[in-house]
This record gives C-alpha cells, sequence and structure tokens, in this order.
C-alpha cells in the first residue's frame, strides 16, 4: 500500500478540528503518525516508534468532509479514529514487549571440561572477547561484562574462573587471551608427570596446586586467597564427591549465603579437575571447616555444565527474580572438542576409550536435551564445538575451531550440519550479548577495599 506524504481534513471549526494525518509508508510500515483533536474528544497522540496500520482502516476515514456538522457525522468519524488508534497502540505494544523480552534474556555462558590444553575452548573464548570488543567498540571489555552466570568444568572450570575472578575493584582478574595464554604457557606445570610404579601413571598434584595458588592470590599489603565469593559474577564449578556418591557443585550464590559453602578457588579448580587415573582424589574444606568433600572429576557427571548452569538459573529467584522459563534465556555452550576416532567395536574398547565414551557421552547427552528445550527459537542456545582436534601446532587449532561448520542438534535426535562457522555462530551471538547491554547484576558480593594511600 502506497500513502501520500500528507492529507489535510478540515472540518467544522466550530466544533473540532482534525489538523492532520500524516503517514509515511516504508515496506509495510507506518512511521511517524501524528493526529491532534480537539479538547471536546480528547484524543491526541505521536507515534514514532515503527508501527502498522491496517489499509482498511485507512481508507474507513472519510478524506471529504465539508459541508458535513452533524452530530452523528462526528460520532461516526471519532469512531474511526478509535479503531486506528487501537490497532496501532495494539502493534506498539506487541512490539515493545517483544523489544523487552529481548532485552531481559538472563545470558549464560558454559565451558566444557576435557583435555588439558583447553585448545577448542580456548580459541572460542579469544574470539568471543575480540568480538565484543569489535562491536562495543569498547577495547576494555570483557567477557563478564555481557554474561550474567558462568559455568565451567575441568580445564574449562579454570577458565571460567580465571575470567571472573574479581581483582578487588570489580573487573575480572584476567582476559580470556590472558587465561589461554597462561594455561598454554604453564601446562607443563598444571600437568606436571609422575610416574607410580611400572604402569600406572598420574600427574604431579603437588605441582599443580602451587599454580593454582599462585593464580588466585591477591597481593595487598598480605596475601590473600580468592574464594568463591570474589568473583565478578555468579560461577558453577562442579565435582563428584565420593562421601556422599553424589555430584557437588561448587557456587557464588551457595557461598553468599553461608561460609560453610564458601570455599577457596583454587581448590574447586582442583577439585574439578581430579580426573581418576591422572589425579588422586582431592580433600578438600570450606573455609570455616564445616563442610568437606572428597572431590574427583567433575566431568564424569557433568562435563558439559550447561544444563546445570540452566537449572541453576530456573531455581534460583534470588539472583534472577526476572527468569520464569527457558524463554528468558541466552545460552552460549563450549564445547573442548571431541576425538576424531570413534570406538567401532567392543575389541577396541580400553580403559581411556571408556573414558572418552563418558564424557562425550554426556556432553552430547546435555546437548541434546538442550536442543529440544530451546527447539522452539534456536537462535537463543548456542553450542561450539570441533570434532577430531589433533596435535598439531596452536594457531593451526584455533584456525580449524573457527572455521569448522556448526554440527547443531535437532528436536528429539539426530545433527545437523549448518553452512555457518563456529566463528560466524560466535559473532552472530555476540550481536544480541551487544544489543543486550551489559549485565545489571551486582558485582561480587565480597569486595575488598582499594588500600588506602598515604601523602
Amino acid at each position: 500500500m502506497q500513502l501520500g506524504n500528507a492529507r489535510d481534513l478540515n472540518l467544522n471549526k466550530n466544533r473540532f478540528t482534525l489538523v492532520a494525518l500524516q503517514l509515511m509508508h516504508h515496506q509495510h510500515q507506518c512511521f511517524g503518525v501524528e493526529l491532534k483533536l480537539s479538547v471536546r474528544y480528547a484524543l491526541a497522540f505521536r507515534v514514532d516508534y515503527p508501527c502498522y496500520v491496517p489499509p482498511h482502516m485507512l481508507n474507513s476515514i472519510p478524506l471529504s468532509l465539508s459541508g458535513y456538522n452533524s452530530p452523528q457525522r462526528e460520532r461516526r468519524i471519532a469512531m474511526e479514529l478509535s479503531k486506528v488508534t487501537l490497532e496501532i497502540f495494539s502493534k506498539l505494544e506487541q512490539q515493545w514487549l517483544s523489544h523487552y523480552e529481548a532485552t531481559t534474556k538472563t545470558r549464560i555462558l558454559s565451558i566444557d571440561g576435557g583435555g588439558t590444553t583447553a585448545i577448542v575452548a580456548g580459541a572460542a573464548l579469544i574470539h568471543l572477547e575480540n568480538q565484543i570488543r569489535a562491536q562495543t567498540s569498547d577495547p576494555h571489555a570483557q567477557i563478564a561484562d555481557y554474561f550474567d552466570i558462568i559455568a565451567g568444568t575441568g580445564i574449562g572450570a579454570l577458565l571460567a574462573a580465571m575470567i571472573t575472578a574479581d581483582d578487588g575493584f570489580g573487573r575480572p582478574l584476567y582476559t580470556a587471551r590472558d587465561a589461554v595464554h597462561f594455561i598454554s604457557e604453564r601446562n607443563r606445570e598444571l600437568y606436571k608427570p609422575k610416574y607410580a610404579g611400572v604402569f600406572c601413571r598420574r600427574f604431579s598434584s603437588r605441582s599443580m596446586e602451587n599454580v593454582l595458588k599462585q593464580l588466585f592470590q591477591r597481593k595487598e599489603g598480605e596475601e590473600r586467597l580468592l574464594t568463591l565469593k570474589d568473583t565478578c559474577k555468579p560461577l558453577l564449578i562442579p565435582c563428584f564427591d565420593l562421601k556422599s556418591s553424589a555430584p557437588f557443585v561448587f557456587s557464588r550464590a551457595d557461598a553468599s549465603e553461608s561460609p560453610s559453602f564458601n570455599f577457596e578457588l583454587w581448590k574447586a579448580c582442583r577439585a574439578t579437575s581430579s580426573t581418576p587415573g591422572m589425579f588422586k582424589p582431592f580433600q578438600l574444606a570450606s573455609v570455616d571447616g564445616k563442610t568437606s568433600c572428597s572431590a574427583v572429576d567433575g566431568g564424569l557427571v557433568m562435563n558439559n555444565p550447561a544444563g546445570a548452569a540452566v537449572t541453576h538459573v530456573l531455581h534460583n529467584k534470588r539472583d534472577f527474580p526476572s527468569v520464569n522459563g527457558v524463554e528468558d534465556l541466552l545460552v552460549l555452550s563450549i564445547g573442548n572438542g571431541a576425538p576424531a576416532k570413534r570406538v567401532r567395536d567392543v575389541r577396541e574398547c580400553s580403559t581411556s576409550s571408556v573414558v572418552d565414551i563418558a564424557l562425550d557421552g554426556v556432553s552430547e547427552t546435555v546437548d541434546q536435551m538442550l536442543g529440544n528445550a530451546f527447539c522452539w527459537n534456536r537462535t537463543d542456545y548456542v553450542r561450539i564445538q570441533v570434532f577430531g582436534i589433533g596435535g598439531e601446532k596452536m594457531k593451526a587449532e584455533e584456525e580449524k575451531v573457527l572455521n569448522e561448520r556448526v554440527l547443531e542438534s535437532l528436536p528429539f535426535g539426530g545433527k545437523r550440519l549448518l553452512e555457518e562457522t563456529n566463528g560466524n555462530r560466535i559473532e552472530s551471538f555476540v550481536q544480541r550479548l551487544v544489543a543486550t547491554g551489559k549485565t545489571s547484576l551486582p558485582p561480587s558480593p565480597c569486595k575488598v577495599p582499594p588500600l588506602a594511600t598515604t601523602c
């Protein structure tokens, strides 16, 4: 429907005057609608937001009314204009509500466990942070600024803790690039081989613990180890407790409620990395010593912590009061690579292959369940994963991660190979993050005041 720029309707000036009806049409949307009526009919409004006015409503408004001044005619015109008003504001309400819902989604970042190098997750996180900075034109923007909660398992938990750890001034202690670089540079210390017997190979627990303590430590006059409360955003780290034979999730929400659930960050990362066969079970206690745990690798039960993060948000009304269902969530789940070689025969099974099957199976199951939950709007749930990471150079691996095409889970089973690459998917996701703005959640509930300066 093509409309003119302006139409003037002049009625009896003593009774009421319709000064102007200006409609500019573009792609079936009308912009800048302005109607003015006399005080008698008390109808005046201005619309600057895009709306659509049905053609039949516009055609029902008389354009040649000279000589007609009966009260019945005026009432009919007023009724027709009221219909237009109702249509316009109904469309405005729908568009405003959809805009409101889009800007209040709770943003979740989940990082899988698996492996010791974090090549896949590292490449994805660096690209994510670079895109946030590019699209916001803010060279200091960080991932924690645009997510409401971050979860990680195993090596993914170490990355999650590093990019959320509070520097004491409300800012993350490490950027994504710093975190990935640290893990790459100190990997031999984090996973220092220690041979126990002829056939049993383990890694040195002491070496890893020393590195983690250095990592999560503030130096402010006296050294202070960071705890779960010392994070910029809510953090989730799962492990498996041998004492209770059940999963145990380290959570900032629980740590804020009671010191009995507040643990030092290095201990939480150490607990979720205690893979059987690589490390001994890790014994740890809360800061007040009232809660203890005998922890092994969280990847055995929650290698993909996205499901735990979604459940946590849905049931945590204190921190996320506006979340009523998955329609209020925006989830980015980052995998840590899957082996290219698949076990096709029972004779190929070994201890290591069984562990791989368990870890991959847990991750794929969670991915499938979330794919079903978000099937109504696939753009609200994005999964980044790469298959067949080998022992090539780090730079080549990073390029492979971003250039690999996305394999999307379909509702009720099956997968679909998309034309979109992982890099493209991250860029599209960042557009939605930037559109919603920085998170409004309060930062760490436990702040260290800046040190006093003396003149």
